[in-house]
């Protein structure tokens, strides 16, 4: 899942927020063990939610219509639509205006532990922030310059026009599968929330 999902599924946590949000600029255990053990937690969980979705069956269903086009990409490009989808859930967010309250306090929130943002998340954090990228993955236009944004960081990803194309022709495609995981993820995070504090949870998510 990309910043929104990861945002939406540390469930009013702060702490696992930021960690949730920070977690793919993270790397070795060194680096892990100097943040707060809450934050830690939230990278662990960050990385369980990946696995959950890179290994749903709905997800690998999807990522085959990108494969062909963007291969080892394709999963990226999934997690980053499924976003546009839960913007658009009013199951949670029932109009733009609950959106909207919604990206501002994660911002709020995740601006509070600032000290703990990796150097590049740093760099970054004001204009997602000026840009309120969290919001703008509701509308197909944020969705064009969010695929856009992926290609720019990924180094040797094909430009984003045929994955815009292929999102617009399957939208409804991509949209039943997002429903299918969702509530699934929903329950998945509960349960490991609930017991993150367990030791084997913890070296699992050391693993990364």
């Amino acid at each position: 899942m990309n910043y929104l999902a990861h945002a939406f599924l540390s469930l009013d946590d702060a702490e696992l927020l930021t960690g949730n949000m920070i977690a793919d600029y993270i790397k070795g255990k060194n680096a892990l063990s100097q943040l707060p053990e809450r934050i830690r937690e939230g990278i662990l969980l960050h990385r369980a939610i990946d696995r959950f979705t890179d290994e749903h069956p709905a997800s690998k269903k999807v990522a085959k219509l990108f494969r062909e086009s963007y291969g080892r990409y394709a999963p990226a490009i999934i997690d980053s639509l499924f976003d546009h989808y839960l913007a658009n859930d009013k199951k949670h967010f029932e109009n733009d205006g609950k959106l909207f309250e919604f990206t501002q306090k994660t911002y709020e929130q995740l601006a509070s532990y600032e000290p703990h943002f990796p150097e590049k998340f740093c760099s970054f954090f004001p204009y997602m922030k000026e840009q309120n990228w969290l919001y703008n993955y509701r509308s197909q236009d944020g969705m064009n310059r969010s695929l856009k944004g992926l290609h720019r960081r990924a180094k040797y990803m094909p430009t984003t026009e045929k994955a815009f194309e292929i999102f617009l022709t399957n939208y409804s495609v991509l949209n039943e599968a997002y429903d299918e995981m969702m509530q699934e993820m929903i329950s998945f995070v509960v349960q490991k929330i609930n017991n993150i504090e367990q030791p084997k949870w913890i070296v699992l998510g050391m693993e990364n």
